[in-house]
């Protein structure tokens, strides 16, 4: 089955697709995506693809996660995430798999299409160290992983744990961990906009720039204007 995946993706290769996306997730020297290979294949198409091939062992998926190409990892993932959602025995297992392969998991579009899906779906009403333990890693994709995982949480209106690791990444250097905390601080006030502003005033001042604007983007834009001004 896998030949079968592997020659069906390079059949849909667009180059000049490629090009492009290997611009947009930074794949130059010394950028974040430094070496990543596309081929040039819409998301749509990744998990329409991925849908055929369910099937497909652990073994099998960790080829693909292997892959120095982009889009081998992107399908591997959906299908992870697509067995995981089926199944009721095997879901420790791919949790347990989906941890081993974090660096695998190495640009923000894998990581936000499957961290919620897997990490946090199946951390939900568990122990949390693991994300902590992420959240504390030199390892830019971990960090996200820990921080996307929560949009699971929010979404069932539990902030607790988002807020908390928001407060561990407050200090990181990288833009994609600046966006990534004020995406979910943005996500958890368009259900409880107190908890986000309560947040808000106690961490602004340490805040970088990048993550109030992302954390305030749905305000209105006087109050905008206020946040940014302070």
């Amino acid at each position: 089955m896998l030949p079968n995946l592997i020659e069906e993706l390079q059949s849909s290769a667009n180059p000049e697709q490629a090009k492009n996306l290997q611009r947009f997730f930074k794949t130059g020297k010394g950028e974040y995506g430094e070496g990543d290979v596309f081929l040039g294949i819409k998301v749509p198409v990744q998990r329409k693809t991925a849908k055929k091939y369910i099937g497909l062992p652990l073994i099998k998926l960790q080829e693909l996660l292997n892959s120095k190409i982009h889009e081998h990892r992107m399908v591997g993932l959906f299908i992870l995430v697509d067995k995981f959602k089926k199944s009721k025995e095997e879901k420790g297992n791919i949790f347990n798999f989906y941890i081993k392969n974090t660096k695998n998991i190495n640009n923000w579009d894998l990581v936000d299409l499957s961290a919620p899906n897997i990490v946090g779906e199946f951390l939900f009403d568990k122990k949390k160290d693991i994300l902590y333990e992420l959240a504390e890693s030199k390892n830019l994709w971990e960090k996200r992983i820990a921080i996307i995982s929560t949009m699971n949480f929010i979404k069932k209106g539990e902030y607790k744990d988002a807020l908390r690791i928001s407060e561990i990444l407050l200090n990181d250097k990288h833009d994609l961990i600046h966006k990534a905390v004020g995406w979910m601080l943005r996500e958890i006030g368009k259900r409880d906009l107190k908890t986000e502003e309560e947040f808000l005033k106690q961490h602004y001042k340490k805040m970088p720039r990048t993550m109030l604007r992302y954390a305030i983007e749905k305000f209105p834009e006087k109050e905008r204007q206020q946040w940014m001004k302070k």
